[in-house]
């Protein structure tokens, strides 16, 4: 990619978030991509401009990626197939790694995990039967924040299981083995994994959602996907549960939980709930943070370079 062409990505990039999205929306999506926003102020009232800033020192293949996900039309590459269709936007993508013979109590698994933010990948009930299943498998692999692999007999034995296993090693992403009647071996054998045996599906995906948000590979997603998920969600319930599991983080980084004060103003929905609000204002105080107040708070008037002239 050339300099030029760069730049106009980029601005093309620019233009598009800014007709879409706040500026916390765009701080979280674009943190999600790992892109780092805490230290970078807006220069100017400009959504588009502060995108320009953000993206000004990052990599080809990640511009490539963000301008994919936004389904702009350009000629280079990712080097990694364009995101599939069975990953929500804005929620931690996982990878689950089981035999067929388990897939129903994995799919089950897979919609418990939905509340965390978390949007699993289940091979068997996740591909189209039009589409080639190993072209799927593959981008999933190539774009999924971390895996899961159920480990129980015949899985080592299994081609399919054991490569996707080492998929997961050679791209250094979080593994996390359930034990299921075996444990961890080869490169995997230093991890202890979690116990699924004597547990109900909803303990399995409440350790499996702990153990991302502990790991230093994938705090910093998980979180901003939950983030994400609370400021974008329509119904107040689904929002305010995803809040309660926010309480039970610790040291969540202030930038987070401000960017979801701002998005949550500007969330209707959201902000007339005094359930809502009490839930979120709870999770405020016990970071020092000013609460919020039914209906939104004052914001004073600010440039806005969206208003058509």
């Amino acid at each position: 990619m050339r300099v030029l062409e760069r730049i106009e990505l980029i601005d093309r990039i620019g233009r598009e978030l800014q007709s879409r999205m706040t500026f916390a929306d765009i701080a979280i999506y674009l943190g999600a991509y790992g892109v780092k926003t805490k230290d970078i102020q807006p220069s100017s009232n400009s959504k588009w401009v502060y995108v320009k800033e953000l993206l000004a020192d990052c990599d080809e293949s990640l511009i490539s990626s963000i301008a994919d996900e936004l389904e702009l039309n350009h000629n280079f590459s990712s080097n990694v197939p364009k995101e599939a269709t069975f990953w929500k936007s804005g929620h931690f993508k996982l990878f689950l790694s089981h035999l067929a013979s388990f897939k129903s109590n994995t799919a089950k698994l897979q919609q418990v995990l939905k509340k965390y933010a978390i949007t699993s990948f289940v091979a068997h009930e996740d591909i189209q039967p039009t589409k080639e299943w190993q072209i799927e498998i593959e981008s999933a692999l190539h774009t999924m924040d971390a895996m899961v692999a159920i480990l129980m007999d015949g899985f080592k034995e299994s081609n399919w299981c054991d490569q996707e296993v080492g998929f997961a090693v050679g791209k250094n992403v979080l593994i996390i083995p359930v034990r299921k009647g075996l444990d961890p071996y080869g490169f995997i054998g230093k991890y202890q994994g979690i116990q699924a045996n004597g547990k109900n599906v909803g303990q399995v995906a409440e350790e499996i959602f702990q153990t991302i948000v502990k790991s230093t590979k994938t705090r910093g997603k998980m979180l901003n996907s939950l983030a994400n998920a609370i400021t974008q969600s329509i119904e107040v319930g689904e929002a305010t549960e995803k809040v309660f599991l926010l309480q039970s983080v610790q040291n969540i980084p202030l930038e987070i939980l401000e960017n979801i004060k701002k998005s949550a103003t500007e969330n209707t929905i959201l902000i007339n709930s005094q359930i809502f609000v009490n839930a979120l204002n709870e999770l405020f105080s016990e970071y020092s943070i000013e609460k919020l107040n039914l209906g939104g708070e004052a914001v004073a008037t600010q440039w806005n370079d969206d208003v058509p002239f």
